[in-house]
């Protein structure tokens, strides 16, 4: 963990991420925010585009799975970078970029930001509701949940895909997939009639239960296209559920990384996880999705939903268990944003 020693920096700092980078996406946002915290005076600018890891020095980075981007932004970030280095090291003008350079997926805009997370982003929850609505008011009514068995012998997959090596294109995949299977929970807006931007944090705040002592939460978050969408080659994608933004806590980690704790079987308890930071668009016409489930194969190891050390744990020690969200007035679960008007 680099963060502790960014710490009396002196040089100027040029942060480069992507937002599909699925080796460390986390990496490059915390870089930024690390260096912002410590160093008050630091010259610290942070550029985030549409890359998978390394993806901003390729010679072309015009698409990637179903999307395209509508420039080649590789190209026109090297033209950032080589300005940068320009003005700081040969005194030369060309370089008047803010503080956060930021490419927001759904728009395929460039924007720029003092600092990241944009200043006058408001916070704004989204919340699971009965019948299956995302909601954009808390729930009213005293009772709501929903359940499902996760099966640690039937793992839900991260993507349908073949083959030994992790596909990065997970990041951007369709969830069509997963949201027919009965051990995921799937919660849909309404069309939406204004498109609606998320720029900054986002966290998963979860009433949950669980028949064992361990669980694992994934929480999804979906933009789902509408009947005429169409992918970079002309290709009917409508109705997709293309990903966003997703992770996944285990459970026993949900107080303490070091210090883990159990559940206490049948017990409602609240689980707070951060994904990673997102810029997007949910364009007018399009609805939002939440998909939540407790397992995400091979991305993540099998949870014997047992609390013990799984490196010891044998095949018996592997049970199935059921897992239920809360979604009331006492128990509200939601999804945290931080939103742009």
């Amino acid at each position: 963990d680099i963060r502790p020693g960014l710490v009396n920096i002196k040089p100027a700092v040029l942060v480069v991420g992507g937002w599909y980078d699925a080796e460390d996406l986390f990496g490059a946002l915390q870089t930024y925010q690390a260096i912002k915290k410590q160093n008050a005076d630091a010259a610290c600018n942070l550029v985030m585009g549409p890359w998978t890891h390394g993806g901003w020095s390729r010679q072309d980075w015009s698409r990637f799975g179903t999307q395209n981007f509508g420039e080649n932004t590789s190209q026109s970030f090297q033209q950032k970078e080589f300005n940068f280095f320009n003005y700081y090291l040969k005194d030369k003008d060309g370089y008047a970029a803010k503080g956060a350079t930021i490419f927001e997926t759904g728009t395929n805009q460039w924007k720029e930001y003092d600092t990241w997370p944009p200043a006058d982003a408001k916070m704004e929850d989204w919340f699971l509701d009965n019948n299956h609505l995302l909601s954009f008011t808390k729930p009213k009514h005293s009772t709501g949940s929903d359940e499902y068995v996760a099966d640690p012998a039937s793992p839900v997959p991260y993507m349908l895909t073949k083959g030994g090596d992790r596909n990065n294109e997970y990041m951007v995949a369709d969830q069509t997939f997963a949201s027919d299977r009965k051990d995921v929970l799937v919660y849909e807006s309404a069309v939406l009639n204004n498109s609606l931007t998320v720029s900054g944090y986002i966290t998963a705040d979860l009433f949950v239960s669980t028949t064992g002592t361990d669980a694992d939460f994934v929480v999804k978050v979906i933009d789902v296209l509408p009947a005429d969408a169409k992918d970079n080659s002309g290709k009917n994608i409508g109705g997709m559920q293309r990903l966003v933004r997703a992770e996944i806590l285990r459970g026993k980690f949900r107080n303490s990384f070091t210090n883990p704790s159990p559940f206490t079987p049948n017990k409602v308890t609240q689980v707070t996880f951060n994904l990673n930071d997102v810029a997007h668009t949910f364009i007018k016409g399009h609805k939002i999705m939440v998909q939540i489930q407790s397992s995400w194969f091979p991305l993540a190891d099998r949870n014997p939903q047992k609390f013990m050390s799984i490196p010891l744990a044998n095949e018996a020690d592997f049970k199935k268990e059921r897992i239920t969200i809360y979604h009331s007035a006492r128990y509200p679960s939601k999804i945290k944003v931080m939103t742009l008007k």
